[in-house]
């Protein structure tokens, strides 16, 4: 693989990093955030730590991950955040 950019090419794909642990692959989890290329999503994460879950316990249950892709996710989420959103009147396009 070669790295260019923010994005990965092989001869399959092309993966981009959204940080050295998150990435969107169109052909990975529906193109979802995962974690390093694996098929652990940043929802599921986040939805683990919602749940109560430690991320000792999330640890436990996923032993390839590492402590800060955790932190990552957290910090993916909170980069969303950072975002300007707009609520639209749908009626008014209909």
């Amino acid at each position: 693989m070669a790295r260019i950019g923010r994005f990965v090419k092989d001869e399959f794909n092309f993966m981009e990093y959204l940080t050295n642990r998150i990435t969107i692959d169109a052909d990975l989890c529906n193109g979802k955030p995962t974690i390093r290329g694996k098929r652990i999503t940043v929802q599921t994460i986040l939805e683990f730590l919602t749940a109560g879950d430690t991320p000792q316990e999330i640890l436990a249950q996923y032993p390839s991950l590492e402590l800060a892709d955790i932190y990552a996710c957290l910090q993916f989420a909170t980069d969303l955040m950072h975002r300007r959103y707009t609520i639209k009147n749908f009626q008014e396009y209909a």
